[in-house]
């Protein structure tokens, strides 16, 4: 038996124990948060030696995401608080009915039991899909990609510490030493072991995981997201929210990838946004041609840019090349931003906003899981909610049919 299986059948028996309290719950995930803080100089060692590994190997705006600091750990432990601070998903009554006969028919909220997470170089996935599969009452099996995997050690190693100090098993956060693609097969075929794989990544590993998983997977897309200006745009409105949604951090699945632009608007915009892109820091490359230019997913300081003839041509374009995550219209017509809103078949539209906020912890979850494009179960950021299924339980008293 592999040591990834060892993990899973140790996963799976602490999934059966009796539910943890609320109170047992919250109590744990504050001592989480506690020790991660206290943490903090091992875990930026451990980070540092994942930077000094993956230097030349990876993109630097890569390097970000695999980055911490003392602030971005802060800021680790703030999100696990939130969690505690939300409202216990478990046994929540989310339907009821009364039989004829008298029986009382009560649909109830329940955890799936063991969620692996495959994710790549993000270390802050750690800690968030510790928080949230402990708190929805899930046994937590962590997969990080080899770039990240002495800091999610690290991470690990301090919840793990606050589960002992409060009594409570400390497999129900585990983390796969083994970082290479059989134990992510181990993970996607582990029928009976996992209960819901969710990929968290770039676009081969969500290809790979819903093509040959045969556990059920909850699909988080890549992030191919669109701004349209409208020819009703206010200019210095789309400026500021084209700027944060590329530059504020390119390197994340809600950055905008494409801009979209009325051709009546265009003499006034584009050599605003050309400047503005150009001439400051960070500078921005902004491409016009190119092969497969619309279907990537840049993760870096550039951007795709068509000229289209309304709002009809922005959801042709958009509907062709999305990836279903976010999509905004920058407009002051009610009318254009109504049907925009009504025609986009993605998890978030905006409004005169920038996509950056498609987030659990923007969306009042504390944190996420990830972020859905499917449709089936979750859709959108992923939070404590999303990691219940349900059950129906029925109270009869002698009722025969």
């Amino acid at each position: 038996m592999t040591d990834t299986l060892v993990i899973l059948e140790k996963a799976k028996a602490v999934s059966l124990n009796k539910p943890l309290s609320t109170q047992f719950k919250n109590n744990a995930l504050e001592k989480m948060a506690e020790c991660l803080m206290e943490s903090t100089e091992e875990i930026l060692t451990a980070n540092q030696k994942d930077i000094k590994n993956a230097e030349g190997k990876i993109a630097p705006v890569m390097i970000d995401r695999l980055r911490l600091d003392a602030e971005r750990i802060k800021s680790m432990a703030s999100g696990i608080l939130s969690v505690a601070a939300l409202p216990d998903p478990v046994g929540k009554v989310l339907d009821k009915t009364k039989h004829k006969n008298g029986l009382l028919i009560e649909k109830r909220s329940i955890p799936f039991g063991v969620v692996a997470i495959i994710y790549e170089s993000r270390p802050n996935v750690t800690s968030d899909a510790a928080a949230l599969s402990f708190k929805s009452g899930n046994v937590a099996v962590l997969r990080s990609g080899k770039d990240a995997y002495f800091s999610a050690r690290a991470i690990v190693t301090a919840l793990k510490k606050a589960l002992r100090e409060c009594n409570i098993d400390e497999n129900y956060i585990n983390l796969i030493e083994d970082t290479t693609r059989e134990s992510a097969n181990t993970l996607m075929t582990a029928v009976g072991l996992v209960d819901l794989l969710i990929p968290r990544g770039g676009k081969g590993l969500i290809k790979s995981c819903t093509e040959n998983a045969k556990v059920p997977c909850i699909e988080t897309g890549t992030g191919i997201c669109h701004i349209y200006v409208d020819e009703f745009a206010d200019i210095e409105k789309a400026l500021k929210i084209v700027d944060n949604a590329k530059r504020s951090r390119p390197s994340v699945c809600n950055a905008a990838e494409c801009l979209l632009v009325h051709k009546s608007i265009a003499e006034e915009f584009l050599p605003k946004i050309y400047d503005l892109f150009g001439n400051t820091e960070p500078k921005t490359e902004i491409l016009s041609e190119g092969e497969d230019i619309y279907d990537t997913e840049f993760l870096d300081f550039k951007i795709a840019l068509k000229i289209v003839d309304g709002v009809e041509e922005a959801l042709k374009h958009i509907t062709e090349h999305s990836t279903h995550h976010s999509e905004s219209i920058i407009t002051e017509s009610k009318e254009n931003a109504d049907y925009f809103v009504s025609m986009i078949d993605s998890a978030a539209v905006y409004v005169n906003a920038s996509t950056r906020f498609t987030d659990g912890g923007e969306f009042g979850l504390g944190c996420e899981m990830g972020i859905s494009t499917q449709k089936l179960h979750a859709r959108g950021p992923m939070g404590l909610k999303e990691l219940n299924t349900y059950k129906y339980v029925i109270i009869g008293d002698g009722q025969i049919r």
